[in-house]
Protein backbone atom coordinates (compact mmCIF):
# COMPACT_ATOMS: atom_id res chain seq x y z
CA UNK A 1 0.00 0.00 0.00
CA UNK A 2 1.36 3.50 -0.81
CA UNK A 3 0.62 6.03 2.28
CA UNK A 4 0.50 9.86 2.14
CA UNK A 5 0.74 11.39 5.87
CA UNK A 6 -0.54 14.85 6.70
CA UNK A 7 0.26 16.37 10.29
CA UNK A 8 -2.67 19.00 10.13
CA UNK A 9 -2.12 22.18 12.76
CA UNK A 10 -4.73 24.00 14.31
CA UNK A 11 -6.00 27.27 13.12
CA UNK A 12 -6.46 30.06 15.72
CA UNK A 13 -9.55 30.92 15.56
CA UNK A 14 -10.90 27.79 15.40
CA UNK A 15 -12.07 26.14 18.66
CA UNK A 16 -10.37 22.78 18.90
CA UNK A 17 -13.54 20.48 19.62
CA UNK A 18 -15.18 22.43 16.37
CA UNK A 19 -12.02 21.47 14.42
CA UNK A 20 -12.07 18.24 15.65
CA UNK A 21 -15.54 17.75 14.93
CA UNK A 22 -15.74 19.58 11.32
CA UNK A 23 -12.55 17.59 10.65
CA UNK A 24 -14.80 13.80 11.03
CA UNK A 25 -18.02 14.71 10.45
CA UNK A 26 -17.74 16.93 7.13
CA UNK A 27 -14.28 16.51 5.93
CA UNK A 28 -14.18 12.92 6.33
CA UNK A 29 -16.53 12.12 4.06
CA UNK A 30 -14.99 14.34 1.07
CA UNK A 31 -11.83 12.49 1.75
CA UNK A 32 -13.79 8.86 1.47
CA UNK A 33 -15.18 10.24 -2.00
CA UNK A 34 -11.72 10.65 -3.07
CA UNK A 35 -11.02 7.74 -6.21
CA UNK A 36 -8.75 4.85 -5.64
CA UNK A 37 -8.68 5.83 -1.50
CA UNK A 38 -8.32 2.01 0.07
CA UNK A 39 -7.95 3.22 3.93
CA UNK A 40 -7.80 7.04 5.30
CA UNK A 41 -7.39 7.30 9.20
CA UNK A 42 -7.33 10.19 11.18
CA UNK A 43 -6.04 10.64 14.13
CA UNK A 44 -7.30 13.20 16.76
CA UNK A 45 -4.59 15.07 18.93
CA UNK A 46 -7.07 15.12 21.92
CA UNK A 47 -4.15 15.58 25.07
CA UNK A 48 -0.63 15.61 25.49
CA UNK A 49 1.59 15.07 28.65
CA UNK A 50 1.42 17.73 30.92
CA UNK A 51 0.46 20.85 27.77
CA UNK A 52 -2.26 20.95 24.74
CA UNK A 53 -1.18 18.82 22.01
CA UNK A 54 1.09 20.55 19.48
CA UNK A 55 -1.22 19.92 16.39
CA UNK A 56 -4.28 18.92 15.33
CA UNK A 57 -4.01 15.64 14.38
CA UNK A 58 -2.44 13.40 11.48
CA UNK A 59 -4.36 11.50 8.71
CA UNK A 60 -3.18 8.90 6.71
CA UNK A 61 -4.91 8.01 3.34
CA UNK A 62 -4.07 4.56 1.58
CA UNK A 63 -3.78 3.76 -2.20
CA UNK A 64 -2.97 0.86 -4.13
CA UNK A 65 0.43 2.32 -5.15
CA UNK A 66 1.89 5.83 -6.17
CA UNK A 67 0.28 5.77 -10.07
CA UNK A 68 -3.34 5.54 -8.23
CA UNK A 69 -2.27 8.44 -4.96
CA UNK A 70 -0.81 10.32 -8.34
CA UNK A 71 -4.35 9.82 -10.41
CA UNK A 72 -6.50 10.74 -7.09
CA UNK A 73 -3.98 13.90 -6.42
CA UNK A 74 -5.23 14.92 -9.87
CA UNK A 75 -9.40 14.29 -9.47
CA UNK A 76 -11.79 17.36 -8.69
CA UNK A 77 -12.51 14.98 -5.07
CA UNK A 78 -9.19 15.13 -4.28
CA UNK A 79 -9.24 19.20 -5.05
CA UNK A 80 -11.99 19.59 -3.13
CA UNK A 81 -10.39 17.58 -0.12
CA UNK A 82 -7.93 20.25 -0.25
CA UNK A 83 -10.06 23.19 -0.41
CA UNK A 84 -11.83 21.94 2.79
CA UNK A 85 -8.68 22.15 5.01
CA UNK A 86 -8.93 25.87 5.61
CA UNK A 87 -12.36 25.34 6.96
CA UNK A 88 -10.85 23.79 10.14
CA UNK A 89 -6.97 23.86 10.11
CA UNK A 90 -3.77 25.98 9.46
CA UNK A 91 -3.48 25.09 5.02
CA UNK A 92 -0.16 26.50 5.08
CA UNK A 93 1.53 24.62 7.86
CA UNK A 94 0.58 20.79 7.04
CA UNK A 95 4.25 18.72 6.63
CA UNK A 96 2.95 15.97 3.93
CA UNK A 97 5.20 12.99 3.56
CA UNK A 98 4.80 9.46 2.22
CA UNK A 99 5.57 6.90 4.44
CA UNK A 100 6.19 3.50 4.63
CA UNK A 101 4.42 1.36 7.73
CA UNK A 102 6.43 -0.30 9.83
CA UNK A 103 4.76 -2.56 12.57
CA UNK A 104 6.32 -2.95 15.16
CA UNK A 105 4.25 -4.82 17.67
CA UNK A 106 0.27 -6.16 16.11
Amino acid sequence: MFTVTFVLHERADVERTEALRHWRETHGPIVAAVPGVQRYVQQHAVDAPGATPPFLGVASLGFADRGAFEQAAASPEFAAAIADVPNFADETTMPTAFVEEVVVVG
